[in-house]
């Protein structure tokens, strides 16, 4: 199989599995359910939760992918999702970005009307957690990893990272502040991601903290990738507007190191968490999956 077919394969059981714990769209708040499924189901790769159980699978050693791992695993790989969902439809609102096209269809508040927009991000965040903690795992490790996925999501993760971007759309971040929106806004959830796998499946920690360090270097990649993309993608292959960047005032990577050197980067830091993670072990497709990365077209 290769791996474009094993990555779709993947994509495919993980977004069965996320179904598997969408809220049935009934009673009185129907439309806040509707909305927030519909910011779920729309698309995406699934790169997180696929990252998580990756990750997952090499600190166990790669062994058989079983039931019981599904049971501790599929929670948070779905937890993961509405998270990063969740931050998409936050992203799209008026007030932030002002993108009505998403993955090629209409955003959620585009499609829902900016009131259950942002009430379907803010469901969609508290519901993860709700989620998360319907795992198996062994009660020591189920805590953990919902520490993780709290810290990364929040005011010291993710959320901490737009909020420096959104005070400094239209103005001129300094190089040390853009990379810090880069590590928080992008990284934290990969971050998160291989964390959470490692921890479920049991990993010291020392191997949980190169993980991470292999996981921010990867963020970095990706996001630098996203701005090269914004710039060079069609609106076909991007699934929304192109130059949005450009057009809302924000200052990329692109805006200090040009293009030749934003590529470069996306290389060497691809380079770097691939030096990492081969010292913890050896999984061809998750070594794949990053160097996919690098290439990716939207």
């Amino acid at each position: 199989m290769s791996f474009k077919e094993e990555m779709k394969n993947r994509s495919e059981m993980i977004s069965r599995e996320i179904r598997n714990f969408l809220p049935a769209e009934e009673g009185f708040q129907k439309t806040i359910f509707e909305a927030c499924n519909y910011s779920v189901i729309n698309g995406g790769k699934r790169l997180r939760p696929m990252m998580m159980q990756a990750v997952y699978c090499l600190c166990r050693g790669n062994k058989t992918y079983t039931e019981d791992d599904r049971a501790v695993l599929a929670p948070f790989m779905a937890a993961m999702e509405m998270i990063h969902s969740s931050s998409l439809v936050h992203d799209d609102l008026p007030c932030m970005d002002n993108d009505v096209l998403r993955r090629g269809v209409p955003s959620t508040w585009a499609k829902f009307g900016e009131d259950m927009g942002t009430l379907a991000g803010d469901g969609l965040m508290i519901y993860a957690f709700e989620t998360a903690s319907r795992s198996a795992a062994p009660a020591e490790a189920k805590a953990e990893a919902i520490s993780v996925l709290a810290r990364k999501t929040g005011i010291y993760g993710m959320i901490g990272g737009q909020t420096v971007d959104v005070q400094l759309t239209g103005k001129q971040p300094t190089k040390e502040q853009l990379e810090f929106i880069y590590r928080l806004k992008t990284g934290a959830l990969i971050e998160g991601s291989f964390m959470i796998g490692a921890v479920l499946a049991g990993a010291d920690k020392e191997t949980v903290r190169q993980l991470e360090e292999a996981a921010c270097c990867i963020g970095m990649a990706f996001q630098i990738q996203d701005d090269i993309l914004d710039v060079t993608a069609s609106e076909g292959e991007l699934g929304k507007p192109i130059g949005s960047d450009a057009a809302n005032g924000k200052v990329t990577w692109l805006t200090y190191y040009g293009m030749e050197q934003s590529a470069a980067d996306v290389k060497n830091y691809t380079r770097r968490a691939l030096d990492i993670i081969g010292k913890i072990g050896h999984d061809p497709f998750l070594e794949q999956l990053l160097v996919y990365l690098i290439d990716r077209k939207s």
